[in-house]
């Protein structure tokens, strides 16, 4: 290259031209070269990605050498005009870069000629090893005539099926056959059927559709052109209480780990060469769709904090002692799982019935809460007479009013219809026109030891000394029958006081509130009375929420004024005689209603918990004793 810039310069010096025409010429000769050597296109983009365009078309040969120098060190920072003894030097440098260029160029050319050569070599080495291999597969049966046997017991029993189970088949298919649990639905839909959707918690007693809603809201927010959900937005389903953390990280089906060569197994191919595996776990498998985690208060700690990191980063990361980033045999998806981890964009549903006190504070933070509701007779018996049109059953006049009364679980009522539907086919012999008959219901009660749920306490007529307090546990609320009675005490100011030692040391706290009351009411001391007070069934009372109704129990056995048996109290019970808020109140409204109760008294703080004319109980908000035996004592 150095002789032929040195002939063409020679060429132009027998022109005799000037020196700045002479300057020009040589310019205009390493830029052929240059063209020449890169191709005109790939010129005009790097004089664009170095600011070189101006430079290459100025008239000055000196500005157009500059031009030169970004073009062929590829550096735009060159921008000094050389002098005329400068030209000289720049000159020689850049005939000297050329040259070099050239000379690499043609080594390259030939070193592609070779690889080229050698890969069509190598490929056809491939190419024979491969008919080599499957001339040995078809040649070489690995099948022996024991595992022929059983490939064939196998599909033989793939062939046979059992009919859907029953529930799957009354399962409800859309939102408006969840009975009972309208706002809860409704608070569903409007966070997860929206264009950020909200990771959930469901609270709410066993058997109330919980899961069902879930299934029903993402297939009906995949429709909607607004909500991040796809057509194809998986929804996986698992267990609290199955799922368990390995303190090794060698297996976690949730998040996913790692399968080590040696130890665990990986796959084949992989193990001979030593790569770890990548196993990602249920949360990639729920990526772009909901994971739901039934029972999520009982899932292990830690393993609940590592869920909670993925909430955060969207990925899970994967780490291994074996695995080697430069190691050239690692495929390429397991360097991508390693470099990248795997994805888990989802949104988390956890259902549970545990109180949500006894919830990890940091998960309660991270997720919007929605209540499912106990239910109510009148929603057990539309789901079974729901459940009975899918079934093809025919339900003789009362058996869902009967099957109410032992359950208050939707799941619960369809099961006892099942058996009864069962029971029916049985003794006719044909599952054509299946008539249920109470008399089928009553044997199953029998035969399973069912005992009525609730049992009808509301009366009419009232009764000294006796009052129902409302209890709550878990989502599930209760009347309580709270009886006392009231003697002279055979020595004034020595009486005493008996109290159920089940009832727990809340309810005796009470009492001495009550007593404290019962002065301020009735100016009688406590102690001038022999008293006995009784909870009816000795059921145990976690809290203070027993004192207003004792209080009124008391009143009315010293006073000797009965109180209505229609209607439940709940507050606590100060030494002022005031009645303080208490929890559970919308449970306890159930548990009121399963009584047959008309109405309730509640704390007045209390009075925004329910809705107005809930269950069809009349709510009477009290903030005094006083005020609260106005309306419990008949006059």
């Amino acid at each position: 290259m150095k002789e032929l810039l040195d002939r063409l310069l020679q060429r132009h010096k027998y022109l005799e031209p000037t020196a700045e025409e002479e300057l020009r010429r040589q310019v205009n000769v390493l830029y052929g070269a240059f063209t020449g050597l890169i191709s005109p296109e790939k010129m005009v983009l790097r004089a664009s990605k170095f600011a070189a365009l101006s430079y290459v078309h100025a008239e000055d040969p000196r500005r157009r050498l500059v031009g030169l120098q970004r073009l062929v060190y590829e550096d735009a920072s060159y921008d000094h005009i050389p002098t005329d003894e400068e030209v000289v030097d720049v000159l020689n440098e850049l005939e000297s870069m050329l040259a070099e260029m050239l000379a690499r160029q043609a080594m390259e050319e030939r070193l592609e000629k070779k690889i080229s050569q050698r890969m069509e070599e190598k490929q056809q080495e491939y190419v024979q090893e491969i008919k080599m291999e499957l001339i040995k597969e078809e040649l070489h049966d690995v099948e022996t005539p024991q595992s022929k046997r059983h490939l064939d017991q196998l599909e033989q029993l793939d062939k046979v099926h059992l009919t859907e189970s029953i529930m799957e088949r009354v399962r409800p298919k859309q939102l408006s056959a969840i009975i009972g649990q309208e706002r809860a639905v409704e608070a569903m839909q409007s966070k997860l059927a929206s264009v950020y959707p909200q990771h959930l918690l469901l609270y709410g007693p066993p058997g109330v559709g919980k899961t069902t809603a879930a299934r029903i809201v993402l297939d009906e927010a995949k429709q909607l052109p607004f909500t991040p959900f796809g057509a194809q937005a998986p929804f996986v389903e698992t267990d609290g209480t199955t799922l368990r953390w390995d303190s090794r990280d060698m297996t976690n089906p949730l998040l996913g780990s790692v399968h080590d060569p040696i130890y665990q197994g990986a796959r084949r191919d992989l193990a001979d060469t030593g790569i770890p595996e990548p196993k990602p776990g249920l949360v990639t498998e729920a990526h772009g769709g909901i994971l739901f985690i039934d029972e999520i208060g009982e899932m292990d700690p830690m393993l609940l904090n590592k869920l909670l990191k993925v909430l955060e980063d969207k990925k899970v990361k994967f780490e291994s002692a074996y695995y080697d980033e430069e190691d050239p045999n690692v495929p390429k998806y397991i360097r991508k799982l390693f470099a990248e981890g795997a994805p888990a964009d989802f949104v988390l549903i956890g259902a549970t019935t545990r109180d949500p006190s006894d919830i990890n504070p940091a998960i309660r933070s991270r997720c919007a809460e929605v209540f499912f509701e106990p239910l109510v007779p009148a929603d057990i018996q539309q789901i079974v007479v729901n459940a009975a049109v899918e079934l093809g059953a025919v339900l003789e006049q009362g058996v869902a009013e009967l099957i109410s009364e032992y359950t208050v679980e939707g799941r619960k009522a369809v099961n006892i219809l099942a058996d009864a539907y069962g029971l029916s086919v049985y003794r006719k012999g044909t599952k054509d026109n299946v008539y249920v008959t109470k008399e089928h219901i009553l044997r199953i009660a029998q035969i399973s030891r069912l005992t009525p749920y609730a049992v009808t306490k509301a009366s009419n007529t009232p009764v000294v000394g006796k009052v129902f307090g409302l209890g709550v546990a878990g989502y599930l609320g209760s009347a309580i029958e709270i009886e006392a009675v009231a003697f002279p005490a055979r020595t004034p100011g020595k009486g005493y006081y008996r109290f159920n030692d089940t009832a727990g040391s809340m309810a005796k706290d009470s009492m001495f509130n009550a007593a404290a009351a019962v002065r301020l009411v009735t100016g009688k001391e406590l102690s001038d009375y022999d008293v006995n007070v009784n909870f009816i069934g000795g059921g145990n009372i976690d809290g203070p929420s027993a004192g207003c109704a004792i209080t009124t129990a008391l009143i009315s056995a010293i006073t000797q004024k009965p109180v209505r048996q229609d209607l439940a109290m709940t507050g606590e019970i100060s030494v002022q005689g005031k009645v303080e808020p208490v929890g559970g109140v919308f449970e306890k409204a159930y548990g009121a209603r399963q009584a047959g109760m008309k109405g309730m008294v509640i704390p007045a703080e209390n009075s925004k918990d329910i809705p107005d004319n809930h269950l069809h109980l009349h709510v009477y908000s009290v903030s005094t004793i006083q005020e609260a035996l106005h309306i419990m004592l008949v006059q």
